[in-house]
């Protein structure tokens, strides 16, 4: 039986005002460093959020860390009901887009990767790397790494209702 769980989910949302990053950088739940990447980017970090998110002076922003779609939309709505509630931007309603979905699954039995590189096709160059690589087109299109331990990384999933899909067409 095999087992997956999310451990990260990127979402964007856009603000659709400019920030000032000096000015949000002040509130001590966002950390704003001119040093960081020339100073084009604030982080939200609250103690009440599982992930971050980078809010950039265009109004996008970022959030990572978060382990569903649904919680990577609260803390979008989070961090721009904070901004709001600050004065630091007008009320705005947020379209949240997943972006990539990070998943670990186990397949409970060692793999011969050799032998699997024989049925699907992946790279697999065992001395430049240990796990080998395969893109999946169906039900949409990620990249998995897989290793002999019978674990894989998942990248690339825009859902979470296409974790298992992919899991099944590809070990069919």
């Amino acid at each position: 039986m095999t087992k997956a769980g999310i451990v990260n989910v990127v979402a964007t949302a856009n603000l659709n005002q400019k920030l000032n990053l000096d000015e949000i950088g002040k509130f001590k739940e966002i950390l704003h460093d001119p040093d960081i990447y020339g100073g084009r980017v604030a982080y939200f970090k609250s103690s009440n959020m599982k992930g971050k998110i980078s809010i950039f002076t265009s109004g996008k922003m970022i959030s990572t860390g978060t382990i569903s779609e649904e919680e990577a939309a609260r803390e979008l709505e989070y961090a721009k009901e904070f901004l709001v509630k600050m004065g630091v931007l007008n009320p705005t309603i947020l379209q949240c887009k997943i972006q990539n979905i990070v998943v670990i699954a186990d397949f409970d039995e060692d793999l011969d990767l050799e032998t699997l590189v024989k049925k699907h096709k992946m790279v697999y160059e065992p001395e430049q790397f240990p796990g080998a690589i395969i893109k999946i087109k169906e039900p949409c299109t990620v990249t998995a790494l897989i290793f002999a331990s019978g674990k894989a990384v998942i990248t690339g999933l825009k859902s979470s209702g296409h974790i298992l899909p992919v899991i099944k067409n590809w070990k069919t």
